[in-house]
């Protein structure tokens, strides 16, 4: 009989939930186990809330943020935090922009009057020099991570394939360099006065704090800056659950070795068919026990490595993207056949116990993990309160995954992975006539590929943002 999930221990998060009066959510959670506070700060805006000819903007504000506010000059954000003993960061994705900051929780109050007078006082600071920097700098990291990187371009590809051309979902986060060069000190400002807004953000402070303590600094830092009653509202971003067709490309480019991409589009996050394909994925690519890393890396020595992820969002559908390096030697289309047969055979076979078992393992350690640091707390909380206005999902996240079964995986595997709802790109050397005939393939047999690390970091960075 197919195993039935025990009921998971796991550690309540217990928390505040309240708003000031200009629309500004806090949450606080305290934990006296070390004395340190992460401060975390999540605006409801992403790529998605940009406009034709606008894109990037939302990626251009996570560097912009850092250029200094009314009080705080160019760069003293971070080296403010530094000299207080503490870290800070921002990311940008599809859905949504953060700062943060971890701390030693008597800094607490320097944490949150930056984070205030950023969103206050940021416009006070923008100037034309600051913008042009800050440009060329989103477009050296363009050159960086998509144009001059092995392989680089294979996401911002993949979404362009998976989302047609007037969902907002079709460009990545980077955005277009020709609308990044024509925006305007005009432009960006008012991109910053629509959203950078308290009404539109999420504050959650967690760790060795006093609760009375950062309601009163948040009142007095945050409290007055006005809300925006105009928050444009997205239109309707439903899709199709597939994609009706099957897409090919095939690129041409300066990499080591061959690589297959494969992508689906997949159920929007908070769908539970997601957490059943976050399972489904551990049990294809979760490691050197994995079905795929099995058969293509160890048994028929096919491909140099494996990954598959699903990667969520909340506007309509999410992706399921992996690929395979292929070996020296070995035809594409040899890799390319295995894995559409184990990524098929997920749909019309369930799993073995051992199999879900080890698949929830790998998802309890990965959870409980996030779960036991500061930053990572605050940050979940600020997305479930973001994304789905539910704090608490920080708690049921853990319970739902440990209770997804066979037939679900084997269910959501069937509804995803299917010809008419994939995008294969297949990435092919481009070398000069000279090289092609000779025997560096030898030499490369067995070698780690260093440009599939860089892809593997990638793919966590786009994960983690």
């Amino acid at each position: 009989m197919p195993t039935q999930p025990s009921a998971p221990r796991v550690p309540r998060i217990e928390f505040s939930d309240e708003r000031l009066a200009n629309g500004l959510r806090l949450i606080i959670s305290v934990d006296r186990l070390a004395p340190v506070v992460a401060v975390n700060l999540w605006y409801d805006v992403g790529s998605k809330h940009e406009v034709e000819g606008k894109t990037g903007f939302a990626h251009l504000f996570e560097h912009v943020m850092f250029q200094g506010s009314r009080n705080v000059g160019k760069a003293e954000h971070m080296s403010l935090v530094q000299a207080a003993g503490g870290t800070m960061n921002g990311s940008t994705w599809l859905d949504r922009t953060n700062y943060y900051e971890t701390m030693p929780s008597h800094q607490a109050e320097l944490a949150l009057w930056l984070e205030a007078d950023r969103m206050g006082t940021l416009l006070d600071a923008l100037n034309q020099e600051n913008l042009d920097n800050q440009r060329e700098v989103v477009k050296n990291e363009k050159r960086w991570s998509y144009d001059n990187r092995p392989y680089g371009s294979w996401y911002e590809k993949l979404q362009a394939h998976l989302f047609p051309a007037e969902h907002p979902y079709h460009h990545t986060t980077i955005g277009s360099m020709e609308d990044l060069d024509a925006a305007s000190i005009e432009d960006v400002s008012a991109f910053f006065r629509t959203y950078y807004a308290p009404n539109n953000a999420v504050l959650t402070v967690v760790g060795d704090v006093d609760p009375d303590e950062i309601r009163r600094w948040t009142e007095r830092y945050f409290g007055g800056i006005p809300a925006n009653p105009h928050i444009p509202r997205l239109g309707d971003l439903s899709l199709p659950p597939i994609l009706g067709e099957e897409r090919r490309e095939t690129v041409h480019d300066k990499v080591p070795l061959p690589r297959v991409y494969i992508g689906f589009r997949a159920p929007a996050f908070g769908d539970e068919r997601l957490d059943a394909l976050d399972i489904a994925a551990q049990v294809l690519a979760g490691g050197k026990g994995s079905r795929l890393h099995r058969r293509l890396v160890r048994d028929e020595r096919i491909a140099q490595d494996v990954a598959l992820v699903a990667l969520g969002f909340v506007g309509g559908a999410s992706v399921c993207a992996g690929w395979a390096t292929v070996r020296p030697g070995v035809p594409v289309e040899r890799v390319e056949a295995a894995l559409h047969e184990e990524l098929t055979r997920l749909g019309n076979e369930p799993i073995s116990d051992d199999e879900l078992a080890r698949a929830r393992a790998l998802i309890e350690t990965e959870e409980l993990g996030g779960l036991s640091r500061v930053e990572e707390r605050a940050d979940r909380l600020s997305m479930f309160a973001t994304l789905f206005d539910d704090p608490d999902l920080i708690n049921r996240m853990l319970p739902r995954y440990l209770s997804v079964s066979a037939e679900q995986i084997q269910r959501v595997a069937g509804e995803v992975f299917r010809a008419d709802n994939r995008v294969v790109l297949t990435y092919l050397p481009d070398l000069p006539p000279a090289e092609t005939e000779t025997g560096d393939a030898d030499a490369q047999e067995g070698e780690p590929d260093a440009a599939s690390a860089e892809d593997d970091a990638a793919l966590d960075e786009e994960v983690a943002a």
